[in-house]
């Protein structure tokens, strides 16, 4: 018997399943989660290049310009994890689905061969 969380998931499933499987709302979706994640470093990063730009050369002995490929770097970072991050859920819940439904549709003939 399939519980009622479960029926309540397949009838979610059923509805979000196609939408949800778009590379524009993966990546939507999980840009909140990504932001949170890369964030913090580009703005570590920021704070070090405006306030002590002297030290920062003197202690990385990097050029300038690498400045800018670290934060262009960073932010493909956040578009990788919100994407992926997204299509792990994703795969998740669509394997959930198809082990459901297999359980119920195995429920269903069990009930028929019976009657």
């Amino acid at each position: 018997m399939i519980s009622e969380k479960d029926s309540q998931f397949l009838r979610y499933w059923e509805q979000v399943r196609k939408s949800e499987s778009t590379f524009k709302s993966k990546l939507i979706r999980g840009l909140p989660m990504a932001f949170l994640f890369g964030l913090p470093i580009i703005l570590s990063i920021i704070v070090v290049r405006l306030f002590l730009p002297e030290w920062y050369t003197k202690i990385s002995k990097t050029s300038p310009g690498t400045f800018i490929t670290v934060i262009v770097a960073m932010c493909l970072v956040i578009i990788f994890y919100a994407f992926f991050r997204m299509q792990y859920k994703w795969e998740m819940n669509e394997q959930l689905y198809t082990e459901l439904k297999m359980k119920e549709n195995k429920l269903i003939q069990s009930s028929t061969n019976t009657n």
